[in-house]
Protein backbone atom coordinates (compact mmCIF):
# COMPACT_ATOMS: atom_id res chain seq x y z
CA UNK A 1 0.00 0.00 0.00
CA UNK A 2 1.35 3.41 -0.92
CA UNK A 3 2.09 5.79 1.91
CA UNK A 4 0.63 9.29 1.74
CA UNK A 5 2.92 11.96 0.32
CA UNK A 6 2.84 13.87 3.59
CA UNK A 7 4.76 13.22 6.77
CA UNK A 8 5.02 14.98 10.09
CA UNK A 9 7.91 15.90 12.36
CA UNK A 10 8.71 18.78 14.71
CA UNK A 11 8.59 21.16 11.73
CA UNK A 12 4.99 20.37 10.89
CA UNK A 13 3.45 18.39 8.05
CA UNK A 14 5.57 17.83 4.96
CA UNK A 15 3.91 18.69 1.68
CA UNK A 16 4.34 17.13 -1.75
CA UNK A 17 7.27 19.40 -2.65
CA UNK A 18 9.22 18.49 0.49
CA UNK A 19 8.50 21.72 2.39
CA UNK A 20 6.89 21.79 5.83
CA UNK A 21 3.73 23.53 6.96
CA UNK A 22 3.28 23.83 10.72
CA UNK A 23 -0.08 25.58 10.34
CA UNK A 24 -1.87 22.45 9.11
CA UNK A 25 0.04 19.88 11.19
CA UNK A 26 -3.23 19.22 13.06
CA UNK A 27 -4.72 17.36 10.07
CA UNK A 28 -2.30 14.49 10.71
CA UNK A 29 -4.66 13.25 13.44
CA UNK A 30 -6.96 12.21 10.61
CA UNK A 31 -4.96 9.12 9.67
CA UNK A 32 -5.76 8.00 6.08
CA UNK A 33 -5.15 4.38 7.13
CA UNK A 34 -7.93 4.55 9.74
CA UNK A 35 -10.75 5.89 7.60
CA UNK A 36 -14.10 4.22 8.25
CA UNK A 37 -15.50 5.24 4.88
CA UNK A 38 -13.61 4.83 1.62
CA UNK A 39 -14.28 5.06 -2.11
CA UNK A 40 -17.91 5.25 -3.17
CA UNK A 41 -19.15 4.86 0.41
CA UNK A 42 -17.29 8.02 1.41
CA UNK A 43 -18.51 9.91 -1.66
CA UNK A 44 -22.15 9.01 -0.91
CA UNK A 45 -21.77 9.90 2.77
CA UNK A 46 -20.18 13.24 1.88
CA UNK A 47 -23.06 14.05 -0.47
CA UNK A 48 -25.61 13.24 2.23
CA UNK A 49 -23.65 15.38 4.68
CA UNK A 50 -23.61 18.30 2.22
CA UNK A 51 -27.37 18.18 1.72
CA UNK A 52 -28.13 17.78 5.44
CA UNK A 53 -25.89 20.69 6.37
CA UNK A 54 -27.43 22.83 3.62
CA UNK A 55 -30.94 22.10 4.86
CA UNK A 56 -30.22 22.50 8.57
CA UNK A 57 -28.29 25.75 8.07
CA UNK A 58 -30.93 27.30 5.81
CA UNK A 59 -32.43 29.13 8.81
CA UNK A 60 -29.17 31.10 8.87
CA UNK A 61 -28.12 31.51 5.24
CA UNK A 62 -31.57 32.00 3.66
CA UNK A 63 -32.46 35.26 5.51
CA UNK A 64 -28.90 36.59 5.03
CA UNK A 65 -29.06 35.81 1.32
CA UNK A 66 -32.45 37.49 0.92
CA UNK A 67 -31.27 40.64 2.70
CA UNK A 68 -28.09 40.72 0.63
CA UNK A 69 -30.09 40.42 -2.59
CA UNK A 70 -32.06 43.52 -1.62
CA UNK A 71 -28.91 45.48 -0.73
CA UNK A 72 -27.05 44.54 -3.93
CA UNK A 73 -30.11 45.41 -6.03
CA UNK A 74 -30.37 48.77 -4.30
CA UNK A 75 -26.72 49.61 -5.06
CA UNK A 76 -27.05 48.95 -8.81
CA UNK A 77 -30.78 48.60 -9.66
CA UNK A 78 -30.17 47.88 -13.35
CA UNK A 79 -27.69 45.04 -12.75
CA UNK A 80 -28.20 41.35 -12.10
CA UNK A 81 -27.83 40.41 -8.44
CA UNK A 82 -25.72 37.35 -9.07
CA UNK A 83 -22.45 36.99 -10.91
CA UNK A 84 -21.54 33.69 -12.52
CA UNK A 85 -18.16 32.55 -13.72
CA UNK A 86 -16.93 29.37 -15.40
CA UNK A 87 -14.91 27.29 -12.96
CA UNK A 88 -13.15 23.93 -13.23
CA UNK A 89 -14.59 21.11 -11.16
CA UNK A 90 -14.08 17.41 -10.64
CA UNK A 91 -12.51 15.66 -13.60
CA UNK A 92 -11.85 19.00 -15.27
CA UNK A 93 -15.56 19.54 -15.94
CA UNK A 94 -16.44 23.22 -16.31
CA UNK A 95 -19.47 24.65 -14.50
CA UNK A 96 -20.99 28.02 -13.65
CA UNK A 97 -20.13 29.10 -10.10
CA UNK A 98 -22.34 31.74 -8.49
CA UNK A 99 -21.47 34.79 -6.38
CA UNK A 100 -23.10 38.03 -5.40
CA UNK A 101 -22.09 41.01 -7.53
CA UNK A 102 -19.29 42.85 -5.73
CA UNK A 103 -17.65 44.78 -8.58
CA UNK A 104 -18.50 47.73 -10.78
CA UNK A 105 -20.38 46.93 -14.02
CA UNK A 106 -17.30 47.23 -16.28
CA UNK A 107 -14.96 45.18 -14.05
CA UNK A 108 -13.94 42.73 -16.79
CA UNK A 109 -13.10 45.56 -19.19
CA UNK A 110 -10.82 47.16 -16.57
CA UNK A 111 -8.87 43.97 -15.86
CA UNK A 112 -6.22 44.35 -18.63
CA UNK A 113 -5.39 47.86 -17.47
CA UNK A 114 -4.88 46.59 -13.91
CA UNK A 115 -2.80 43.55 -14.82
CA UNK A 116 0.41 45.19 -13.54
CA UNK A 117 -1.09 45.27 -10.03
CA UNK A 118 -1.62 41.52 -9.91
CA UNK A 119 0.14 40.13 -6.80
CA UNK A 120 -0.14 36.47 -7.81
CA UNK A 121 1.44 34.48 -10.59
CA UNK A 122 -0.69 34.31 -13.75
CA UNK A 123 -3.22 32.73 -14.41
CA UNK A 124 -4.12 33.69 -10.81
CA UNK A 125 -5.29 37.28 -10.51
CA UNK A 126 -5.63 39.27 -7.30
CA UNK A 127 -5.24 42.97 -6.55
CA UNK A 128 -4.85 44.43 -3.07
CA UNK A 129 -7.65 46.97 -2.51
CA UNK A 130 -9.06 46.22 -5.94
CA UNK A 131 -10.55 49.53 -7.24
CA UNK A 132 -13.23 47.59 -9.12
CA UNK A 133 -14.88 46.41 -5.88
CA UNK A 134 -17.92 48.43 -4.78
CA UNK A 135 -18.52 49.76 -1.25
CA UNK A 136 -21.06 47.04 -0.52
CA UNK A 137 -18.83 44.53 -2.28
CA UNK A 138 -15.99 45.17 0.17
CA UNK A 139 -18.27 44.28 3.09
CA UNK A 140 -19.60 41.19 1.35
CA UNK A 141 -16.08 39.96 0.60
CA UNK A 142 -14.77 40.70 4.08
CA UNK A 143 -17.58 38.67 5.63
CA UNK A 144 -17.56 36.03 2.83
CA UNK A 145 -21.27 36.65 2.24
CA UNK A 146 -20.48 37.09 -1.46
CA UNK A 147 -19.82 33.33 -1.57
CA UNK A 148 -23.27 32.32 -0.24
CA UNK A 149 -24.85 31.76 -3.69
CA UNK A 150 -22.48 28.79 -4.10
CA UNK A 151 -24.91 26.93 -1.88
CA UNK A 152 -26.88 26.50 -5.12
CA UNK A 153 -23.79 24.83 -6.63
CA UNK A 154 -23.70 22.51 -3.59
CA UNK A 155 -27.36 21.60 -4.04
CA UNK A 156 -26.72 20.84 -7.73
CA UNK A 157 -23.80 18.58 -6.79
CA UNK A 158 -21.20 20.71 -8.58
CA UNK A 159 -19.55 21.68 -5.30
CA UNK A 160 -19.26 20.47 -1.72
CA UNK A 161 -19.05 22.39 1.54
CA UNK A 162 -15.37 21.41 1.84
CA UNK A 163 -12.82 20.79 -0.89
CA UNK A 164 -10.32 22.53 -3.17
CA UNK A 165 -11.56 25.88 -4.44
CA UNK A 166 -12.52 25.61 -8.14
CA UNK A 167 -10.18 27.57 -10.39
CA UNK A 168 -11.35 29.99 -13.05
CA UNK A 169 -8.73 28.75 -15.52
CA UNK A 170 -9.32 25.67 -17.70
CA UNK A 171 -7.98 22.16 -16.94
CA UNK A 172 -5.48 22.32 -19.81
CA UNK A 173 -3.64 24.98 -17.76
CA UNK A 174 -2.75 22.33 -15.17
CA UNK A 175 0.47 20.36 -15.21
CA UNK A 176 0.13 16.58 -14.83
CA UNK A 177 1.01 16.49 -11.12
CA UNK A 178 -1.43 19.32 -10.41
CA UNK A 179 -4.44 17.41 -11.75
CA UNK A 180 -4.73 15.49 -8.47
CA UNK A 181 -6.86 18.33 -7.12
CA UNK A 182 -9.35 17.59 -9.90
CA UNK A 183 -9.98 14.09 -8.51
CA UNK A 184 -12.48 15.46 -5.99
CA UNK A 185 -15.48 17.79 -6.02
CA UNK A 186 -14.42 21.41 -5.33
CA UNK A 187 -15.57 23.10 -2.14
CA UNK A 188 -16.93 26.30 -0.69
CA UNK A 189 -14.08 26.28 1.82
CA UNK A 190 -10.93 24.29 2.50
CA UNK A 191 -7.47 24.31 4.07
CA UNK A 192 -6.39 27.35 2.06
CA UNK A 193 -9.27 29.43 3.40
CA UNK A 194 -8.28 28.81 7.03
CA UNK A 195 -4.51 29.14 6.57
CA UNK A 196 -2.81 30.92 3.70
CA UNK A 197 -5.96 32.67 2.46
CA UNK A 198 -5.39 34.99 -0.53
CA UNK A 199 -1.68 35.41 0.19
CA UNK A 200 -0.55 32.17 -1.45
CA UNK A 201 -0.02 31.42 -5.12
CA UNK A 202 -1.55 28.54 -7.05
CA UNK A 203 1.26 26.10 -6.25
CA UNK A 204 1.01 26.72 -2.50
CA UNK A 205 -2.77 26.36 -2.57
CA UNK A 206 -2.47 23.21 -4.62
CA UNK A 207 -0.12 21.61 -2.09
CA UNK A 208 -2.69 22.35 0.64
CA UNK A 209 -5.41 20.83 -1.53
CA UNK A 210 -3.41 17.64 -2.03
CA UNK A 211 -2.78 17.43 1.73
CA UNK A 212 -6.56 17.70 2.26
CA UNK A 213 -7.29 15.03 -0.36
CA UNK A 214 -4.85 12.62 1.29
CA UNK A 215 -6.49 13.04 4.72
CA UNK A 216 -10.10 13.73 3.75
CA UNK A 217 -12.87 12.31 5.88
CA UNK A 218 -16.15 13.65 7.27
CA UNK A 219 -14.62 14.61 10.63
CA UNK A 220 -11.92 16.64 8.85
CA UNK A 221 -14.64 18.39 6.81
CA UNK A 222 -16.52 19.25 10.00
CA UNK A 223 -13.40 20.68 11.64
CA UNK A 224 -12.57 22.76 8.55
CA UNK A 225 -16.10 24.20 8.59
CA UNK A 226 -15.77 25.18 12.26
CA UNK A 227 -12.34 26.70 11.62
CA UNK A 228 -13.79 28.62 8.64
CA UNK A 229 -16.51 30.15 10.81
CA UNK A 230 -13.86 31.12 13.37
CA UNK A 231 -11.71 32.70 10.63
CA UNK A 232 -14.68 34.78 9.44
CA UNK A 233 -15.44 36.05 12.94
CA UNK A 234 -11.77 36.96 13.29
CA UNK A 235 -12.19 39.18 10.25
CA UNK A 236 -10.15 37.13 7.83
CA UNK A 237 -13.00 36.27 5.46
CA UNK A 238 -12.94 33.49 2.92
CA UNK A 239 -11.19 34.33 -0.33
Amino acid sequence: MMKPATARNEQGIRLRDGTFNQEIAWIEKYDPEKRLLRGENYIRAKRIFDLLLTGLSSVVWAPVMLLTMLIVKHEFPSRKIFYKQLRTGKGGKRFWMYKFQTMVPNADELKPALMHLNILEWPDFKIVDDPRVTKIGKILRKTSIDELPQIFNIIKGEMSWVGPRPTSFAPDTYKIWQTERLDVIPGLTGLWQITERGKSDFKERLLLDIAYIQHRCLMLDIEIIFRTVLAIFQGKGVT
